[in-house]
């Protein structure tokens, strides 16, 4: 690819970019699973209390090494953190992307764990990662394709080529086990310019394989990352191309507003009761917990599709120009 096409992904796109594998199969895609002592002669008029400043995170480790990482999802069963890497334009049918194995404690276990090109792999532009008992699945352009998360051999592929998908970005595994992905609907010209023929959707994959569009329409604003809030029983879906932070169900035409934020969403995880959101606007992760926003980690350009480490309480963050992840400790 291009060094020119490069900068304008970083400088214009950011990144592209799933997660989360519930257990048990409910009805429903989205159903939940679960020191003075002097006393003054006149006292003053009470203050209003004010709340103290939320504590940030603390980064713990960085690992260098990885070709433009753009997810990090955390493997509970396995205890192993699996890193997409685009490995050149997030774009290109060029089959040399791959995915890592990283421990918990920074090491890496295997830096092409699933390579395009190998072990007959097709991998073009990985982006966002789910899993669902031990298959690993990935996002890759217009395709998603599935792998053994422990051996890393190929399983199955699902094309969206003929619903004309665009830009896979980001999945979320339901309940049920079908599959939820974000198309964010972005092109690039022969000079590298950003195009958005759209339509933004999100599609949906059964478990009997057939695709369909679950919503589709400008309020998705350019979708980005999706998770399952199983608690909430919905979607939390993020904009690259607004400062939404929006809610969907499965039947719903459009989805909701929850909270806004400086956009150019990337990542969204659920870590207990807060959102955690990654914005390349303004180099943060934020807490969405109340709707308000309240920044936990600053300071981290082009940050990714995060992960949640929920056994260690971490956030995980591929920084997309930097060929590298982050590995913070939330307080």
């Amino acid at each position: 690819m291009k060094t020119t096409l490069l900068c304008v992904l970083i400088a214009a796109l950011g990144a592209a970019c799933l997660q989360r594998a519930d257990r048990a199969p409910p009805a429903s895609d989205t159903s939940a699973v679960p020191n003075s002592t002097a006393t003054p002669a006149a006292p003053a008029p009470a203050a209003a209390p004010t709340l103290p400043p939320s504590p940030g995170a603390t980064k713990l480790i960085v690992v260098e090494g990885f070709l433009t990482p753009e997810s990090v999802l955390h493997d509970p069963a396995q205890d192993i953190y699996f890193v997409s890497n685009i490995n050149g334009s997030p774009t290109a049918k060029d089959n040399n992307g791959f995915i890592s194995r990283v421990r918990p404690d920074g090491a890496v276990e295997n830096l092409k764990f699933i390579e395009g090109g190998h072990g007959g792999v097709t991998l073009n532009a990985p982006k966002g990662l789910a899993i669902r008992g031990d298959t690993l699945w990935v996002a890759d352009i217009d395709v998603v394709r599935a792998f053994d998360a422990k051996t890393g051999a190929p399983r199955d592929s699902v094309s969206m080529a003929s619903l004309g998908a665009v830009f896979l970005n980001d999945i979320a595994i339901a309940q049920t086990g079908a599959l939820y992905i974000t198309d964010t609907g972005i092109r690039f010209d022969d000079v590298g310019n950003v195009l958005h023929p759209g339509p933004d959707r999100i599609f949906r994959v059964g478990t009997d394989r057939q695709v369909t569009v679950a919503v589709r329409g400008d309020t998705l604003g350019r979708p980005n990352g999706i998770t399952l809030d199983s608690v909430g029983k919905r979607f939390i879906v993020v904009q690259f191309g607004g400062r939404s932070i929006l809610a969907w169900k499965p039947g719903d035409k459009a989805p909701s507003v929850i909270a806004k934020g400086p956009g150019g969403f990337d990542g969204v995880e659920i870590a207990g009761s807060r959102v955690l959101v990654s914005s390349w606007s303004d180099s943060t992760v934020s807490s969405y917990e109340t709707g308000q926003e309240v920044k936990v980690i600053a300071g981290v350009p082009s940050p990714a599709d995060i992960g949640y480490d929920g056994k260690r309480h971490r956030v995980l963050i591929p920084v997309f120009s930097g060929n590298r992840v982050e590995i913070w400790q939330l307080p």
